[in-house]
């Protein structure tokens, strides 16, 4: 009955049609992904592809390693002389691109200073040009004390009790230096480009799922369907499987058909390496790695296209209308979007849904919550709530669908 069910769904010809949109947006969001990296060479041309890729990991990692005073200082004074030479100090672009060729292997770390000696709130590119190479010797003590500078700035002050402002510092204290640096370039543009493809994903896969419980009334089928023997048991628990089955097997091989072609491409270096070892995780209280913030994107997405979907189902269960069913994911991933200038609202927005499938960017942000005396970030709360919610809406959809 479960395949029959699953037969139902990819027999009609819009959904065949909707396999064809998923092929082609996989496609087009892993080009995007991997033109993301691209390498600039000694002519000043940038290039992308595979052999662009290798050249830009050989020239970074050769800066691989712990990023220590010593590395620092060595940083400062290789952009120190880069900056003097006649093709940066040009006014012709084709000459300042030559000049950024040498810069690439030490962008990264060149990046990371610019981040710790500006406001935690701002950033200037061209900071590190001024850092001396005593002061940079307080690289990784700035970090923490631009955020204790912000907390107790007007911004921020009254945003954050006592209590989770304390947990903020603790968590930046704790973070172990020096960190280790390598070529992570793949990762980045996996995670940046991830959440795009599993935001489409939900929303093609609803066009999916919507008319497993309405097909049989909008046929007229119903009194037959739930009038046979094993109309209100087994035929109705093939279409609950079958709407998992749809999800689960939709979501894992789009993901990592994805993942294959960029890290295929781009390269594995650098999972290891923390997300405080890079441009974008530098402000992170979260103490992981390149790779397990990969696995959070993967399985946050997946417990987040099932909480979506499963709302879907349930509205199409209870409605018999596979409009509204389609509805519902539009509605669960853009309304938080046009809510998030209400500030009020902060706390709320942190833990909707749609935060699942940007897990990227929530290890990023500095949603917190308390619970007595214990602060706790959001990405923990949205994993257990949702993963919960979704267990516990199978039999409520099963339930729902056989009255």
């Amino acid at each position: 009955m479960l395949w029959y069910e699953v037969k139902k769904v990819f027999s009609k010809t819009s959904n065949k049609a909707g396999l064809v949109i998923l092929a082609v947006m996989l496609a087009v969001v892993s080009y995007f992904a991997v033109i993301q990296v691209g390498y600039v060479d000694e002519d000043g041309n940038t290039k992308t592809g595979i052999k662009a890729a290798r050249t830009l990991r050989d020239v970074k990692n050769q800066w691989a390693g712990y990023i220590t005073e010593e590395v620092l200082v060595e940083v400062l004074e290789q952009n120190a002389a880069i900056n003097a030479s006649d093709e940066y100090q040009s006014k012709d672009v084709t000459e300042n691109n030559k000049a950024y060729a040498k810069k690439q292997g030490l962008s990264d770390i060149r990046d990371m200073i610019n981040r710790a000696f500006c406001g935690f709130r701002e950033y200037d590119y061209y900071r590190a040009d001024s850092v001396t190479t005593e002061e940079v010797k307080e690289f990784y003590n700035r970090r923490t004390l631009n955020l204790k500078e912000w907390l107790n700035s007007e911004e921020a002050k009254d945003q954050y009790t006592d209590l989770e402002k304390q947990f903020l510092v603790e968590r930046y204290e704790e973070l172990e230096t020096p960190l280790y640096y390598e070529y992570a370039d793949g990762w980045s543009a996996l995670l940046e480009y991830g959440p795009s493809i599993s935001m489409l994903l939900v929303l093609v896969t609803g066009f999916f799922v919507s008319g497993i419980f309405s097909n049989e009334f909008q046929l007229k089928a119903d009194s037959i369907f739930f009038s046979a023997k094993y109309g209100r048991d087994k035929a109705v628990a093939a279409k609950v499987g079958a709407g998992y089955f749809i999800i689960t097997f939709l979501y894992w091989t789009v993901m990592l058909l994805y993942s294959a072609i960029v890290i295929g491409i781009l390269g594995t270096d650098g999972a290891e390496c923390a997300i405080q070892a890079g441009f974008g995780g530098w402000k992170s209280f979260y103490h992981i790695t390149y790779f397990e913030n990969y696995l959070l994107m993967m399985f946050g997405g997946y417990i987040g296209s099932l909480f979506i979907l499963t709302c879907s189902m349930l509205v199409s269960a209870k409605t018999h209308s596979t409009v509204l069913s389609v509805a519902i994911p539009f509605i669960l991933l853009f309304l938080p979007s046009f809510l998030s200038g209400f500030s009020v609202l902060s706390d709320i927005l942190g833990i909707l849904p749609d935060q699942l499938l940007q897990m990227n960017m929530v290890v990023k942000y500095f949603n917190l919550y308390q619970i007595g005396k214990s602060v706790v970030g959001a990405v923990p709360v949205v994993m257990v709530l949702y993963f919960v919610l979704s267990v516990a809406a199978v039999p409520v959809l099963y339930g729902i669908y056989k009255k």
